[in-house]
């Protein structure tokens, strides 16, 4: 299958000099046409600079990176994101916030509105067209976002925790729900969690990050039949992969907590 995104030996580095973080350093990957990739790793692991990279929000950055073999220079159409704060706008009803890329495209009313409802049925919010977010739950609202992503067609979907601030069991279910829309769309999509049983859940392959500076540590292909639901947690098979996974992240998490710690010390120690 062709690869719809490339991403070739990227580093970032804030600042310089003795206050210089390195936050990424020689990052690779490919993603290919309709995979679904997530990537996981420690706070501080560069996770959200590669994403804001990818997406054309940082720039001058070492490498490259090529959407269907453009290189990415600046925002861009091809490229959706959903992050995990609540984006809805509160004065637009549900089929105003999906339509609203649409009309800044452009698109007649009658046809955005078309598209619109159609992404809203595939979200499952049929019915709650004319609600406002204040209306509508945690869940509904992060819904919401992921139409309004999907009613512009980008070539890749970037999720950035979108469920994080959401309880386990509404993100297993808001999982199936993802994983709907990604089949029956052949959606190229790539998700940022810290989250271990939902990168499984959800994905084809789960790229493991090591703390700072952002490496790649390890690509695990997660070998579990598709279809498949929420309802995979519950087999041997699922397990052993959680286990691999945190393997691989323990002592990078560790390393990030040990860090956090000592700049906090440091701060108290300055006061």
């Amino acid at each position: 299958m062709t690869n719809i995104l490339e991403i070739a030996s990227v580093s970032k580095t804030f600042g310089d000099g003795p206050n210089a973080v390195v936050a990424l350093d020689d990052v690779s990957l490919s993603v290919r046409q309709g995979e679904f990739v997530s990537v996981i790793g420690p706070s501080g692991c560069g996770k959200s600079t590669l994403f804001n990279i990818i997406a054309g929000l940082i720039g001058d950055y070492g490498g490259s990176v090529r959407i269907a073999g453009h290189e990415v220079n600046g925002v861009h159409t091809d490229v959706g994101v959903v992050f995990q704060e609540e984006s809805t706008f509160p004065w637009r009803t549900t089929l105003e916030n999906v339509a609203f890329p649409l009309e800044v495209q452009g698109m007649a009313k009658a046809e955005r509105e078309k598209r619109a409802l159609h992404f809203i049925k595939l979200v499952g919010l049929d019915g709650f067209e004319n609600h406002y977010p204040a209306q509508l739950s945690g869940g509904m609202k992060q819904r919401t976002a992921v139409a309004r992503t999907l009613a512009y067609e980008p070539r890749l979907m970037l999720l950035d925790e979108p469920f994080g601030a959401l309880d386990e069991q509404t993100r297993l279910l808001l999982g199936d729900k993802l994983l709907e829309i990604w089949r029956t769309l052949n959606q190229t999509m790539l998700l940022i969690t810290h989250n271990i049983t939902e990168a499984v859940q959800l994905s084809d392959r789960v790229v493991v990050m090591s703390f700072r500076p952002g490496k790649i540590k390890r690509v695990i292909d997660i070998d579990l039949p598709r279809p498949r639901s929420s309802e995979v947690i519950t087999t041997a098979a699922f397990g052993q992969y959680v286990g691999s996974i945190w393997n691989e992240l323990r002592e990078e998490a560790t390393r990030g907590m040990l860090d956090q710690e000592r700049r906090i010390a440091g701060r108290a120690a300055a006061q």
